[in-house]
């Protein structure tokens, strides 16, 4: 079936359906070249969310991302980046083997319609030419054959009057005669002519029209059939990628599947151990000592024996996450280490405040009994639990003292594992550069052996600065190793003995003190530890009101106040007093609403208003 024969007289027709299909071949690339932005654009927004969750270095979610389902998630965010490359091939090829190749290709058609409309309307103009030309020969011939007769009806009408003379009559008949001879003239002309227009419009609607529809035919089905190998193609992009896009989604449904919920639950014991001992039982406080020592104020087994544990008491001694803000403020802010002794020339007025001397072992049990209940021996016990918090007081120690014994072990073995690599590093490099001076020495040419000399020496004196630093962090380990296992030992031997030593492991929490490093000396089998998260209280401090004040002192020395949570003093200055010594030497004072800390009791002379708010205080 072709058009040349079926649509000869459809030429409008044709011209149209033609600039249609080219159209729609148009809208086609404009369709695919939107869907390929569509694709970068998505590909892009995936990244970029991909790239937002992502695990930023050096920060706390570096460290979570430990835990299995964190892997998981950090998996499924690189999945999903490689699935955003996918769309972006999408779009790449798309735009590459459809858009710009059809585009091409739309421009070579309206080209080549051009040319084959051209030549149809030349063919019709000559077909019209010729109709015309056919036209103007008959209408000739018409007019010569009507004046032929009307030359001869007038010679006959000549030749018959008598009245016309001979040579009017052969006038009219030389007329007729001239006139017969046109119309055989036009009559032959108008012949040639229309056998000449018949064989043209053969040609025309059986030759030249057949061709060039015929043409207009095989360009229409070459955009059809470009079109349909398009739209595989555009299929086939996309099941390029699926595999890929398969291995994507498989690689998620791997990780999620890795998930372990009994590794992540055994990576926060190890996050998290502190490596304390819960506490023990409160110990039962027998408030009728006072009214018995006036009886007898040498002996308190009268008062033992008649002591009955089971009366319920209110006791001052409570667990440190029911203390009041201010407390545990005061608490967990006292410094580390015992306080300074006084210079040599101390002032007779610092007598009276000085530091408590150490009580003699024959001291009468009331006495003893008497300083149990007025100094609060659990102040320094649970101001000790401060090592697992992190109040912004301070830079963290070089031997992570401010942790708790389990996490200090492990940042102290991760210290001692980077400062050995860090060792590797420079002995890898001092044997490389050892060859290049061997090839130096016998080789001078190549290089200064001296300078690679001087270069080995400063590697040597790192290496020996390194392994000093590992020696020094080695040795903190180890302590801290010790004390872990000498607590088990001996939280597993207390486990018979606790009730009997309730009495003795208050007295021993109220001595306990700390080494003037900031690492712990406190006896820990015989003191209940609590293991404290580091942040759950600090919104709660950062809004906390100011102690109020509770006296005034004076310096009678000066104290520089360079450990941490203290303040620095000089001799003769007159200050505020927000907390009073609580047995362990330290007196808390404000200089100013920002500025406050402790200073030793006995390097300042304290005056205290005893019916301030806060002057005896409890916990």
């Amino acid at each position: 079936m072709s058009w040349g024969t079926e649509l000869w007289d459809q030429f409008d027709n044709l011209e149209k359906h033609t600039q249609w299909g080219i159209e729609v071949l148009e809208k086609y690339i404009k369709f695919v070249k939107e869907r390929a932005e569509i694709e970068s654009n998505y590909a892009k927004q995936l990244r970029n969310l991909s790239k937002k969750y992502q695990t930023k270095k050096n920060s706390k979610e570096e460290e979570e991302s430990k835990y299995t389902s964190c892997k998981a998630f950090q998996t499924t965010l690189n999945e999903m980046n490689d699935y955003a490359g996918q769309h972006e091939v999408i779009s790449e090829n798309a735009a590459s083997l459809i858009t710009v190749e059809l585009t091409r290709f739309v421009q070579e058609l309206k080209q080549e319609r051009k040319q084959h409309f051209h030549e149809g309307r030349k063919a019709q103009q000559q077909i019209e030419t010729c109709w015309k030309q056919l036209e103007a020969s008959k209408r000739r011939f018409e007019r010569d054959c009507k004046e032929a007769e009307r030359a001869q009806q007038h010679f006959e009408k000549m030749d018959a009057d008598i009245n016309v003379t001979k040579a009017d009559v052969e006038k009219a008949r030389q007329q007729a005669q001239i006139r017969h001879q046109m119309s055989d003239d036009s009559k032959g002309d108008y012949s040639s002519v229309l056998q000449k227009f018949n064989r043209e419009q053969h040609e025309h609607y059986f030759t030249h029209i057949p061709g060039i529809f015929q043409k207009l035919q095989d360009m229409e089905e070459k955009r059809i059939g470009r079109m349909g190998e398009s739209l595989k193609t555009y299929a086939d992009i996309d099941r390029q990628v699926v595999p890929i896009i398969g291995k994507c989604l498989d690689g998620i449904t791997k990780s999620a599947e890795s998930i372990s919920e009994k590794q992540d639950s055994q990576m926060v014991v190890e996050s998290f151990k502190s490596g304390f001992e819960p506490p023990g039982d409160i110990d039962f406080e027998d408030f009728t000592q006072n009214m018995k020592r006036t009886v007898s104020d040498t002996s308190l087994t009268k008062a033992d024996s008649k002591s009955d544990p089971k009366v319920p008491s209110k006791s001052r001694n409570k667990l440190w996450p029911f203390i009041k803000k201010n407390k545990l403020m005061s608490l967990l802010t006292s410094p580390h280490q015992p306080p300074p002794p006084p210079p040599a020339s101390s002032s007779p007025s610092a007598v009276p405040n000085g530091p408590h001397s150490p009580k003699q072992q024959k001291e009468p049990l009331s006495h003893r009994f008497n300083d149990f209940m007025t100094s609060k021996p659990k102040m320094h016990c649970f101001r000790s639990l401060k090592r697992g918090l992190s109040l912004k007081l301070g830079s963290t120690p070089e031997d992570f003292s401010n942790l708790p014994p389990e996490q200090r072990r492990k940042k102290l073995q991760q210290k001692v594992d980077e400062l050995n690599k860090d060792i590797q590093k420079e002995i890898d490099q001092r044997d490389a550069l050892t060859k290049m001076r061997d090839v130096y020495t016998k080789n001078p040419q190549m290089g200064d052996a001296a300078s690679v000399g001087q270069k080995l020496v400063e590697i040597g004196n790192n290496i020996e600065k390194l392994r000093v630093e590992v020696q020094k962090f080695e040795g903190w380990l180890a302590e801290v190793e010790g004390r872990l296992s000498a607590r088990n030992d001996s939280s597993r031997r207390q486990s018979g003995l606790y009730d009997t030593q309730n009495t003795q492991t208050v007295n021993n929490c109220a001595q306990d003190r700390e080494s003037p490093d900031g690492s712990y000396t406190e006896d820990h089998s015989q003191e209940p530890e609590v293991k404290v998260t580091p942040t759950e209280f600090d919104d709660d401090f950062d809004d906390e009101e100011p102690l109020p004040t509770i006296g005034t002192c004076k310096a009678i020395y000066p104290f520089d106040g360079e450990n941490e949570g203290t303040i620095s003093v000089t001799e003769g200055e007159i200050l505020k007093v927000i907390e009073e010594d609580k047995g362990d030497g330290w007196t808390r004072i404000r200089r100013s609403e920002e500025d406050e800390g402790y200073v030793p009791t006995s390097y300042i002379e304290v005056y205290l208003d005893r019916n301030a708010k806060g002057a005896m205080t409890y916990i």
